[in-house]
């Protein structure tokens, strides 16, 4: 039916080739040679990953669970209570616990820059995989077409087909009917 990508540009995608995205022209092409578009976009960004960027993630991924949450509420308590009720007289910290506020503020320092590397590395993610939904929904909808486009031309050919059936009938009833109109004649 078409066999080029300039084809379906213009008949699917109203759009002259030099128009496409590569994108686009990508999914036109593999429309063209019956592949899929799918792939594990997972797998492609696991690829390209460094091990800073595991490091992040994972760091990022403890740091923003329940489990760590409650691990750290735990150690503020042992911390708070060791010092003000178990070491009354010799406490490592003593109340107000100056050097517990500067360990927790060295962790929020460096805690928050790498929770915002993995933010950003999601969004890069989520970018991709927009961008990979986006190629397979207009795949999904080229090949929608294609099915409606073969629908109509079978269509098209049945309809001719009764058109063209009915013509015969009609003649083979006009034969019948002159046939009889003949033999009554003749009686």
């Amino acid at each position: 039916m078409y066999k080029t990508i300039d084809d379906l540009a213009n008949r699917w995608l109203k759009r002259r080739p030099d128009g496409l995205s590569k994108l686009e022209s990508r999914v036109l092409q593999s429309t063209l040679e019956r592949t899929t578009i799918s792939r594990d976009t997972n797998k492609a960004v696991a690829f390209h990953q460094t091990f800073g960027d595991r490091l992040a993630d994972t760091i990022a991924r403890i740091g923003g669970s329940w489990s760590f949450i409650m691990g750290f509420i735990a150690f503020l308590i042992v911390w708070t209570v060791g010092n003000v009720w178990l070491l009354t007289r010799d406490a490592f910290d003593p109340y107000p616990f100056i050097f517990l506020n500067l360990v927790l503020s060295m962790v929020a320092a460096l805690q928050a820059p790498v929770i915002m590397m993995a933010q950003n590395r999601q969004t890069e993610r989520d970018r991709i995989d927009a961008a990979h939904d986006y190629e397979v929904n207009l795949k999904a909808e080229i090949e929608i077409m294609a099915l409606h486009e073969k629908l109509d031309e079978l269509r098209h050919s049945q309809i001719i087909g009764m058109r063209d059936e009915i013509v015969r009938l009609a003649e083979a009833v006009k034969r019948i009917d002159e046939s009889l109109a003949r033999q009554q004649s003749a009686s």
